[in-house]
């Protein structure tokens, strides 16, 4: 099981799409020089930690695809560009984190062009293969489409063979098969490249349920018990956070083996409640997911997040409502895990599927022509016409910018809000479901959050024993200041709430 590394996990995390954050060399392309230009940004909102989309050369501009695993896309930057962002992240107390896609390869990937070449190559053995007969013997010719893949027909020809190839995701990625124990080695030889001898700090783990087909599904378990033991043995102090799109049930098992996974029944829930305007009892079904993974590995870890890079924008799932993508942000970055900020939340990108939509780039200034801003497509949903740049939130007080930074460093700063390992939550019950209220206790200062999910004016009465819970810390409702003296929120509103100093001071006399 894992060590007790709690002062270590970073509290805020970034996700950041190389291709779309920054521009350093006037290509149109994002890269990781751009992403070094802004580490002083990113430290600054108080990120901890960076998980980079691929950034190994492959034929796709989103990279999932990987031809080689030891190298640098060259429309990024070089390995030397690498190692000076690795070194100048951790300058600033900044983890990374590689995306490493270890269920399938580019058809382009050297192991694949050998492994088509004949049913006796030695690298046929890294993929899975069936002849027609095979694949309706069991029945697995179609699948049903999964939030995560809407392939219907997973397998495909390979000119003049009579075996075709699975490839859950497209026919250009061939899922790797690891019965092999020549697989697992190479895969090993990886791992190790990454952790010590260029020195990340962890990888975030793509596809983490499908390493083994539906058909042999209960193979992935075991797969992640071998890949931690590599991972352990290279570098113990790595974090590893997987991709485990499935209801909580599904994912909890993968806690065996990982420090985190990612909470996409959370993720959802949220984005309902933000557009029903009522909550769905999300503090009740937290608590018994916690009581799940605790099962697997005292020591879990929930990654939360709004949306990523396979889901549409927050901002256009609110319909562009600034106040409920602040709404979002109060509620994500005040319930406790490690949350994971898709790049530009921050400053309320939009973004509707097609994926490249949900991908575009990042608006540093207001000018057209910034030589930062990437063009590789042209945006349909965050432009300048419906988005404000960075440079222009930064001084704006009421930005979606600045609020995502004051409540990330108060994040940092509270310890009742910073908790990760055993998360500290409690529900408070206000009698209606347009409020949504917690209780996050901790010996130092315990804290009540509520956020009024609705379009109307909501008045609340504390419970009793919360009482004593008035002085304001942080309030997106003009009417409360530093003292709560109105048990009212207006719509779309939060407020975070401490008790009074003098009554601290006196309870723990």
């Amino acid at each position: 099981m894992f060590a007790d590394r709690s002062a270590s996990i970073p509290k805020v995390c970034y996700e950041i799409f190389v291709r779309s954050f920054c521009d350093s060399n006037g290509d149109g392309i994002g890269d990781l020089n751009g992403v070094i230009s802004k580490l002083d940004y990113l430290a600054d909102l108080g990120v901890e930690a960076i998980w980079l989309t691929p950034i190994h050369p492959s034929p796709s501009y989103h990279k999932y695809d990987v031809t080689d695993y030891y190298t640098i896309e060259p429309e990024y930057g070089t390995m030397n560009d690498f190692k000076r962002l690795l070194a100048g992240a951790h300058e600033r107390g900044i983890a990374i984190y590689l995306d490493l896609i270890v269920n399938h390869t580019s058809t382009l990937h050297p192991w694949f062009k050998e492994a088509r070449k004949s049913k006796d190559n030695p690298y046929r053995q890294y993929y899975w293969w069936m002849t027609e007969d095979q694949i309706d013997h069991l029945g697995i010719s179609e699948r049903q489409t999964s939030d995560d893949s809407q392939v219907v027909y997973p397998w495909h020809e390979n000119p003049n063979d009579d075996e075709k190839y699975y490839g859950l995701f497209f026919k250009g990625m061939p899922d790797l098969n690891y019965h092999s124990d020549a697989l697992r080695e190479e895969m090993a030889k990886v791992i190790r490249f990454w952790l010590n001898d260029v020195g990340v700090d962890g990888f975030r783990l793509d596809a983490a349920r499908h390493v083994y087909p539906i058909w042999d599904n209960g193979e992935s378990i075991s797969f992640w018990e071998f890949f931690s033991k590599i991972v352990g043995e290279a570098k113990p102090s790595a974090f590893t956070v997987g991709e485990v799109w499935a209801e909580t049930e599904e994912v909890a098992p993968y806690f065996r083996h990982l420090n985190a996974t990612f909470h996409f029944d959370l993720s959802f829930a949220l984005q309902r409640m933000l557009i029903a305007g009522r909550d769905e009892q999300i503090i009740d079904r937290l608590l018994a997911s916690f009581n799940l993974f605790q099962k697997y590995n005292p020591l879990f870890v929930n990654a939360i997040m709004l949306t990523n890079h396979d889901q549409e924008r927050i901002g256009s799932v609110v319909g562009g409502n600034i106040e409920k993508i602040k709404l979002a942000a109060s509620i994500l970055l005040t319930l406790p895990g490690q949350p994971y900020l898709y790049y530009g939340e921050e400053i309320g990108m939009l973004g509707l599927k097609p994926d490249p939509y949900i991908r575009e780039p990042f608006l540093w200034t207001p000018d057209p022509e910034d030589p930062q801003l990437t063009h590789w497509i042209s945006p349909e949903f965050t432009t300048l016409k419906t988005v404000a740049p960075l440079s222009e939130q930064n001084g704006d007080l009421n930005s979606i910018f600045n609020h995502y930074k004051n409540l990330i460093h108060l994040r940092r700063s509270e310890p009742a809000l910073s908790q990760i390992l055993a998360p500290n939550l409690q529900p408070v019950r206000l009698g209606d479901d347009q409020l949504l209220a917690y209780f996050r206790p901790h010996a130092e200062r315990s804290l009540v959050i509520i956020h009024n999910l609705g379009d109307t004016e909501m008045e609340f009465q504390m419970p009793a024993d919360k009482s004593l819970f008035t002085e304001v810390l942080f309030s997106t409702d003009p009417e409360h200041k530093s003292v709560l003296t109105k048990s009212r929120l207006s719509p779309h509103s939060s407020i975070i709430l401490a008790p009074p100093r003098n009554a601290r001071a006196a309870e723990k006399q």
